[in-house]
């Protein structure tokens, strides 16, 4: 199908005979099936023969381990709001309990489709290419020495097996543990003869094991250590036989909760909550699929679940542990070609060898950085230089994810001890990665930052970096914004935008935004920057109805967002407002979409595409045609209500014409042309692959690499 369809004219649009009520239930899709949907696209990646194989396998694990997460969070949540009896319905007027049974039945689908990617398509194409999981049975006498050696050695000893019986009781699951329940039979040399014994593999042990080179024929050869420790299990019950062996995996409810209003050191008490994560309530349990049923009703009595809880699996419990084979098989044919980001040229130095003074290149004009295509490397070396020059007085920044080896810490923590004015807002409640921000947090008030936490009830989830520097008799601010984490790893995985600026009016909003980080104080008004939870929505509110004035008078009118999310159900109502007033809207959102597009009277001008590729799409790009004279916001927030009333979010104009229509071209152009990688929203809620057709093929991702990445002109060591 063609990748861009022709959007209907004002005039071809057809007007309602009576106003559509635009909260209406059926014009609304469910978050949750939504978010579904889009690793269905992912698991889609693992089929695509013109990805690289172990690619591939990469993106299968990738659907394993998101899915762990829409376990931890969102089925957790909604099994909450069902054992709560709480009538809260999603903007498609669905009660939890209705979107839990639509949810499970999903999400059983795609574990049989993740199974039957990689039993019937990906171990294959694997062993075609002399990369082979050795089954037991097929391990030869050599290896089998070798195997027991490692068990012996490596495993045993660090194995604590329980036998069931009064004195031994069930012991606690952790949360995503490798476990296995055996059936034994016969006497211990107490006498006793507990049928059933339960085992837990413990996490610092490897999933996939490496065969030694001598011991391979050609090729490399793994083995799964839940194999090695069912073959040799008996060892571990001297005198006994093992009858079954059946591994199984807990997944539990991973939110945190901490009444923010209720305490004095929200640190301390994150610090507390992070232990009980792992055994939070029980919401999924994996089970090897030969597991007896008599087995997996005990386990579901004893984690209190119910049937459609448990999956049953043809493989692996947990598919996203095989991500360490890709790490060790040195096979560059079977990955994404290398690439070198490029460096912007205004900021390499009169050598040109290194980067030259930023301070310097700044001031003579705003700087974009688009990653991965372009190098991260800049806004390290934007603190570097921040933190050792004398002219310097101070640093704030916030810090939501980064890691927890992180360059910019370190720097941050150097120009601290060197004397500078350091303040750091860290979110400590950043899912998933609350202990290292923990960590980094106690290591910059160490070195004599200034450290805060943000608003309580807020995430502070802006990407803000402020430097004030003297230079003559005056100050001078300067500003990086971002789109994305200040996360070097992530910044070779995900698609962002960065702005480096002395815009004077950008520059004094962020220092309002920092007082009202750090300090108290009433809602100043911003000049330049739109924020949530004050300004944002509002905005993009008011920017979509001059949207619809401009049509109705003739003008250039047109939307364009670029976005992870578009689930908040004011904003949905202005794009369906301004499709029913004739304005054309493209939308690109790479996960959960509640908007429908295409449906007659309400929303026949919006098209929606989701790009899956090498990257993880991850910017925010605003675009309103205004008339002729475009405006364009990069931003930290989705259209989702989280970002937009939940969360300190800034969505930043950029003002340089030049940069401004890089930004059109880099984040909107490119995508909507893209027919290889682009799946396209229908009316009903699916998603249907874009293809060339009698077009040339076009991926927006591979256009990028090409003209930003090919070639970088210095090394940045």
């Amino acid at each position: 199908m063609s990748t861009l369809e022709p959007v209907p004219t004002p005039a071809e649009t057809p007007t309602a005979a009576e106003p559509v009520d635009l909260g209406r239930a059926d014009l609304y899709l469910n978050r949750h099936i939504s978010l579904l949907a889009f690793n269905e696209r992912v698991l889609a990646q693992a089929r695509d023969p013109a990805v690289p194989l172990l690619e591939r396998l990469k993106f299968l694990c990738i659907t394993s381990s998101n899915l762990d997460e829409f376990f931890e969070t969102r089925v957790a949540g909604l099994k909450e709001l069902q054992a709560y009896g709480a009538w809260q319905v999603d903007v498609d007027n669905r009660s939890p309990a209705e979107t839990l049974r639509l949810v499970t039945a999903k999400a059983h689908e795609l574990v049989a489709d993740q199974y039957r990617v990689l039993n019937e398509e990906l171990l294959p194409a694997l062993a075609r290419e002399q990369i082979h999981l050795v089954s037991p049975a097929r391990w030869t006498k050599a290896q089998r020495a070798w195997i027991q050696r490692y068990f012996d050695e490596e495993v045993a000893p660090l194995l604590s097996p329980i036998g069931l019986d009064p004195a031994h009781p069930f012991p606690r699951i952790l949360n995503k543990s490798l476990n296995f329940i055996l059936s034994l039979e016969g006497k211990d040399a107490f006498g006793r003869n507990s049928a059933l014994a339960v085992l837990q593999a413990p996490r610092v042990l490897p999933r996939v094991i490496p065969l030694p080179a001598e011991l391979v024929s050609k090729g490399h050869c793994f083995v799964l250590l839940s194999e090695v420790i069912q073959t040799h299990a008996g060892d571990l019950f001297p005198g006994m036989q093992v009858k079954g062996f059946y591994p199984f995996r807990l997944t539990r409810n991973s939110e945190m909760f901490v009444d923010e209003e209720d305490v004095d050191d929200l640190l301390r008490a994150m610090e507390g909550e992070l232990s009980s994560r792992r055994y939070g309530d029980e919401v999924r349990l994996e089970v090897a699929r030969e597991c007896p049923p008599e087995k997996v009703e005990l386990l579901l009595k004893q984690f209190e679940l119910e049937q459609p809880d448990v999956y049953s699996v043809d493989g692996p419990v947990n598919l996203s542990r095989l991500m360490a084979l890709i790490d060790q098989v040195e096979r560059p044919d079977l990955k994404y070609p290398p690439f070198t980001p490029g460096v912007p040229r205004e900021l390499i130095g009169a050598s040109g060898s290194g980067m030259g003074n930023l301070f310097d290149a700044i001031r003579k004009g705003d700087v974009l950085l688009h990653q991965p295509f372009q190098s991260f490397t800049p806004v390290v070396e934007f603190l570097r230089q921040a933190s050792q020059d004398p002219n310097v007085l101070a640093i704030r920044m916030t810090l939501y994810r980064t890691g927890a080896d992180s360059a910019i810490v370190d720097l941050l923590r150097q120009a601290a001890i060197r004397g500078k004015e350091v303040t750091v807002v860290v979110e400590l409640r950043a899912r998933f990665d609350e202990e290292a921000n923990i960590s980094l947090a106690t290591r910059l008030q160490e070195a004599g930052a200034h450290v805060v936490y943000g608003v309580v009830g807020y995430k502070t989830h802006a990407k803000l970096t402020w430097v004030i520097r003297r230079e003559g008799r005056d100050l001078r601010n300067y500003v990086h914004l971002g789109t994305g984490n200040y996360h070097a790893r992530t910044a070779r995985q995900y698609t962002d935008f960065g702005l480096l600026t002395c815009d004077p009016g950008i520059a004094e909003d962020v220092h309002h935004v920092f007082l009202q980080l750090t300090s108290l104080g009433r809602v100043p008004r911003l000049h330049s920057l739109l924020q949530s939870p004050f300004s944002l929505c509002q905005g993009l509110l008011e920017r979509i109805a001059r949207e619809i004035e401009h049509h109705r008078l003739g003008r250039p009118a047109a939307i364009r967002f670029k976005v992870n999310g578009v689930t908040d159900r004011e904003i949905i109502q202005g794009l369906y407002q301004a499709s029913q007033a004739g304005v054309p809207i493209d939308l690109i959102v790479r996960g959960m979409c509640c908007l429908r597009p295409g449906v007659p009277g309400v929303s026949e001008t919006i098209r929606v595409r989701s790009i899956v590729g090498r990257f993880l799409e991850h910017p925010r790009v605003y675009y309103f045609e205004n008339g002729g004279q475009p405006e364009v916001y990069c931003a930290s927030a989705d259209v989702m209500e989280r970002n937009l009333h939940r969360r300190i979010e800034v969505a930043f104009p950029v003002k340089d014409p030049a940069l401004r229509q890089r930004v059109v071209e880099e984040a909107l152009d490119y995508y909507l042309r893209d027919n290889t990688q682009s799946w396209l929203l229908q009316e009903d809620g699916s998603y249907v692959r874009a293809q060339p057709g009698e077009q040339a093929p076009f991926s927006a991702q591979s256009a990028l690499l090409k003209a930003l990445a090919s070639e970088a002109p210095i090394s940045l060591g």
